[in-house]
């Protein structure tokens, strides 16, 4: 099968960095997993992290890939919820091979049944930024998923990038006023789009521009973008017994205590391949939740999330994709459909 691997850690303009190669299909799936025949793949900043450059060397290539839409080619004797021929999106976990390859091993724990209403490139920007809003926002925070936000504000810092702009779509339907940052003309109305009733330049103090909107405090906020930037203002910003998500790993060490103690401000953590990486008891929810983000595209009250688009899936468009990535404009998702 064609697949886009590493063996090297390298640079992104490094044409070493990603290479186009000829593997083994994968082996005959057993017990969970599927086989999946891979028809379109998006790319996140955790692509561009295990990438980035390290003195280690891989043996064999390494193949990356976290977001995945395609065809259920085989299955394993314990899957239950598929059949060959479903089309699936998926994350997948980040323990074992990747989706860049034609096909794919992945647990079928973690898969959803792919929206009817996307096509195969549309679905593929959704899984991984999906799985990580909603477990934020409504398993790691104390917020249902349909009436959780009523009456309370959000604020939600990169409304613009992937896991921004579904946590948009997905705090407004529960009911929050949804506060997102963005900088640049088109970015702000992207988030808009996404249905952001106000949009504050995250490149200024946040404080007075939220006053200027009304808000003297926020109930809750989702740092999507730089842990250690915002921590401070944060926990000047957010309201006593409020909430604030995380999802970057700081660069630094971070003061937990006063104000975020003085206000009891609950601090969650997200990571959206914690249940796969660990074998979770709660696996199977990951799921379920990508069947109901399915159910909600496809009814209407969600919107997909593909901001751009290159074609085939190749080493030469997964580079560019990464560069694209790492210049930190990129808006919504971007992915990477069909093979040569």
């Amino acid at each position: 099968m064609k697949a886009v691997a590493l063996t090297r850690y390298l640079p992104i303009d490094d044409p070493q960095s990603l290479v186009d190669v000829e593997l083994p299909d994968p082996a005959t799936p057993q017990g969970h997993d599927l086989l999946v025949r891979v028809e379109a793949v998006s790319v996140n900043p955790v692509d561009t992290k295990v990438r980035s450059p390290k003195p280690q060397v891989e043996a064999q290539p390494k193949v990356l890939g976290f977001d995945a839409s395609g065809v259920v080619e085989a299955i394993g004797d314990a899957v239950t919820r598929f059949k060959p021929g479903d089309r699936v999106y998926y994350a997948g976990d980040i323990t074992r091979p990747g989706s860049n390859a034609q096909l794919q091993l992945v647990d079928g724990r973690v898969v959803g049944h792919a929206p009817k209403s996307l096509d195969a490139t549309q679905a593929a920007a959704l899984p991984l930024t999906a799985l990580t809003a909603w477990e934020l926002l409504f398993q790691r925070m104390p917020c249902d998923s349909e009436y959780g936000g009523a009456g309370k504000s959000l604020l939600v810092i990169a409304g613009a990038g992937g896991v921004g702009s579904i946590a948009i779509q997905l705090a407004r339907r529960a009911g929050f006023t949804v506060i997102a940052t963005a900088s640049r003309d088109e970015s702000v109305q992207w988030c808009k789009a996404m249905g952001a009733h106000h949009v504050i330049d995250h490149r200024q103090a946040l404080k007075p521009q939220l006053a200027q909107l009304g808000f003297e405090s926020i109930d809750a906020a989702l740092n999507l973008f730089d842990t250690d930037r915002y921590w401070d203002a944060l926990g000047e910003l957010i309201a006593p017994q409020g909430h604030v998500g995380l999802i970057v790993e700081p660069a630094g060490a971070l003061k937990i205590g006063d104000p975020y103690k003085a206000k009891c401000i609950g601090i969650h953590w997200e990571m959206m391949f914690a249940r796969a990486r660990f074998k979770t008891d709660d696996m199977g929810e990951q799921g379920r939740i990508l069947d109901r983000i399915a159910q909600l595209i496809d009814a209407g009250e969600l919107r997909g999330t593909q901001h751009d688009t290159l074609s085939p899936i190749n080493a030469a468009n997964l580079r560019e994709a990464h560069r694209r990535l790492e210049s930190g404009t990129t808006i919504g998702k971007l992915v990477v459909s069909g093979w040569e």
